[in-house]
């Protein structure tokens, strides 16, 4: 990644600045391509009048090429003069994202590519069988593509070496209003999550050699760590390509697979960036946006594999999750937006639900995208974009409509942009003294252990199975330890999570590929553990209790690393033997302390731990289904705005206490003043419903 000083665009400090001022991406997706000229500029006009500051351009080689290295830039279909396009932004004063693909799904038949690429067998993954993998969408399937082959980035560079001339005189170092550009789209093996779906091909595998001699050094070291005498041919070695095994030694074999297809797609996207820089984005944000994680009804502690937000940020400036989901979803919005708040240093959602495509299950209507918003402004989101502001073909009920005329539902999206022009969101800082970490150890091994496939929830299937591993779908695999990790790690992380929900303590979530530099700022950190951690984990989380933290562990504690070879570098520091606790532990650690908890129901007590021992604030309600979230102002100690959200189908009254006595309180949505008793907020909350109270404290 570019992390120059001098650079024009920058992020950092839960931000995006242009010569360090701070760039307002409340916005949304337009499809020019998809509309008549003649109405651009009304319909550009209108998202202004709405209060959007910001618009995101997708750009699709697909609509672009008229034969291979022939472009229309407006020369043939007027509708394609994307150099019109933006010029008619800028002139409105709006920031620009771009998003070139090369791959932009958009609904499109061929996801943004021109035909001939997916038809080009070189370019093909292929799956566990040898045979070509395939995406299954709407309105037909189409073959995945590898993005581990030379071939692909030698085609793609002759569309980057075409748009890119027009989006660099366009970018805001050039005076123009481009300040971010996405580097491909929702790149998840063409929602092949699951481990065995692809990438197999040729040069995926080779990748895969070179990953694994990365890891160990050498063919030995390969050999040494999956418990083999030795391997004949390397140059032939295989990943696994099916669930079939259940040794202890085939625990790193699996797991090794599961991290490569990580790396897969951080080094695509890191060599993708690097195409664009070259090509004149060098002085602009360059991100990446992952699907949506945790498939239908939002399972917690899922959204890791094949997802690593952490180290592709080591690539890339920021990178977000997108968000489609309606107000019954609750726990599934809190979820995804509190990792991107935990783990990006810009908490951005790339796509943000506004309106539906026809094959949506649940539509949903203008309530549930406020509720959805707030939620998301709840946990810390800074920036979004709308998919999508203006309806096209494929799309229906956006809040302006092809013609350029609004819809009733405009209305809620003028309302939440006032609020964000109204309270400087970039100010605020969401109180959080404790992260709450998923182990990524594990998640690889359930993502490998995987059983069978399904279509994947691209397509909503109404049997709620999904492509992303769950209980129902893994094997009920011990190992050879005395639980099934890959159920109990989400027991346990589903335990911390709702006590510390109900304890009061504002919290966040991340995932233990996040570097632990950023684990200090936290006053206690929480991970559930089993039998195996790798060593490096082990070392950083007994380091942060020894600088002064409270760690929290359970059931166990790991008395091996990640081959199974013996480690106990955590089992030394904190004085307990390895292996799981038949009783609740705490042992002073240098500075700080240590906790390990042996049953899922005293995991259940460690929020309320947390509040009455640590020196954290709370924030609480006297009804547990209520949550509440606490912002400072950093620039005003007497400022905060609290979120209070019942996320249940039920009325609900309830009195609020944050950790200052309030003065006064104004519901920022409805305009209104709120009841103060005894520094608190009584309240009486309909179902499904968040208000954003504006708060003096004393």
């Amino acid at each position: 990644m570019t992390t120059a000083t001098n650079r024009v665009v920058t992020v950092d400090d839960s931000a995006i600045k242009v010569n360090g001022k701070r760039a307002e991406l409340y916005g949304g997706a337009i499809h020019y391509w998809r509309l008549d000229r003649d109405k651009w500029e009304k319909i550009l006009d209108e998202i202004v009048n709405l209060g959007f500051t910001m618009v995101s351009i997708y750009i699709p080689w697909e609509a672009h090429e008229i034969s291979r290295g022939v472009f229309d830039f407006g020369q043939v279909d007027p509708r394609t003069d994307i150099d019109a396009f933006l010029t008619l932004c800028e002139d409105r004063g709006l920031n620009i994202v771009v998003r070139p693909g090369p791959q932009i799904n958009s609904e499109m038949t061929w996801f943004g590519y021109p035909k001939r690429i997916l038809d080009d067998e070189r370019l093909q993954a292929k799956n566990s069988s040898g045979a070509r993998a395939v995406l299954n969408q709407v309105p037909k399937p189409i073959p995945a593509l590898s993005y581990a082959t030379d071939a692909f980035f030698e085609e793609t560079a002759l569309w980057y070496d075409a748009i890119c001339k027009i989006l660099a005189k366009h970018a805001v170092n050039n005076g123009g209003g481009i300040v971010a550009c996405q580097v491909d789209n929702e790149m998840a093996f063409f929602f092949g999550i699951n481990a065995y779906s692809g990438d197999f091909s040729d040069a995926a595998l080779e990748k895969y050699r070179e990953f694994l001699l990365g890891k160990y050094g050498t063919v030995e070291g390969v050999a040494k760590a999956y418990g083999l005498d030795r391997i004949e041919d390397f140059s032939n070695f295989q990943p696994p390509r099916r669930f079939g095994r259940n040794d202890q030694k085939s625990i790193p074999w699996y797991a090794d697979w599961s991290e490569y297809r990580e790396h897969y797609l951080i080094d695509s996207m890191d060599r993708l960036a690097g195409m664009l820089r070259e090509r004149g984005l060098d002085q602009i944000a360059l991100f990446h946006n992952y699907p949506h994680p945790l498939g239908p009804g939002g399972a917690a502690s899922g959204f890791t594999c094949p997802f690593n937000l952490p180290k592709l940020e080591e690539k890339l400036d920021f990178v977000g999750f997108d968000i489609y989901s309606r107000k019954h979803l609750y726990n599934h919005v809190k979820t995804v937006a509190s990792y991107v708040v935990g783990s990006s240093r810009f908490p951005y959602i790339p796509e943000f639900i506004a309106g539906v495509w026809a094959w949506y299950l649940h539509p949903g209507d203008a309530h549930d995208e406020e509720f959805v918003t707030k939620a998301a402004l709840m946990q810390g989101i800074k920036g979004f974009s709308r998919y999508m502001i203006v309806e096209r073909d494929k799309w229906f009920f956006s809040p302006i409509r092809r013609d350029g005329t609004v819809r009733p539902m405009s209305k809620m999206h003028k309302t939440m942009n006032t609020i964000l022009k109204g309270v400087d969101f970039s100010n605020l800082r969401r109180r959080s003294d404790v992260m709450l970490l998923a182990n990524r150890e594990y998640d690889r091994l359930e993502a490998s252990s995987v059983l069978v496939s399904f279509p994947g929830d691209f397509l909503e299937t109404p049997s709620g199975f999904s492509e992303y591993p769950n209980r129902l779908t893994t094997a009920d695999e011990t190992f050879g330890f005395d639980t099934i990790v890959s159920q109990e790690k989400v027991n346990y992380f589903n335990a911390f999570n709702e006590s510390l929900k109900k304890s009061g303590v504002g919290y966040v979530l991340s995932d233990t590929d996040l570097s632990p530099d950023h684990w200090s700022k936290y006053h206690a950190l929480v991970i559930a553990t089993e039998d195996w951690l790798d060593e490096t984990t082990q070392k950083a989380l007994a380091d942060y209790a020894k600088a002064g933290g409270l760690l929290i562990i359970g059931p166990k504690v790991p008395g091996l690393g990640h081959t199974m070879e013996p480690c106990t570098v955590l089992a030394d520091t904190l004085g307990v033997a390895p292996g799981r606790v038949t009783e609740t532990v705490q042992v002073k650690v240098g500075e700080g302390a240590a906790i390990v908890v042996p049953t899922v129901e005293e995991a259940k007590t460690i929020g309320a731990k947390i509040a009455a021992d640590v020196d954290v604030t709370k924030f609480t309600a006297d009804d547990d289904r209520v949550d509440v979230v606490v912002h400072d102002d950093v620039t005003d100690s007497t400022h905060q705005i609290v979120f209070v959200c019942n996320p249940t189908d039920q009325p609900i009254k309830t009195h609020i206490t944050v950790d200052q006595l309030l003065v006064s309180a104004h519901e920022l949505w409805e305009d209104k003043d709120l009841t103060i008793t005894d520094g608190g907020l009584d309240l009486e909350l309909a179902p499904y419903t968040i208000l954003i109270a504006d708060c003096k404290v004393a």
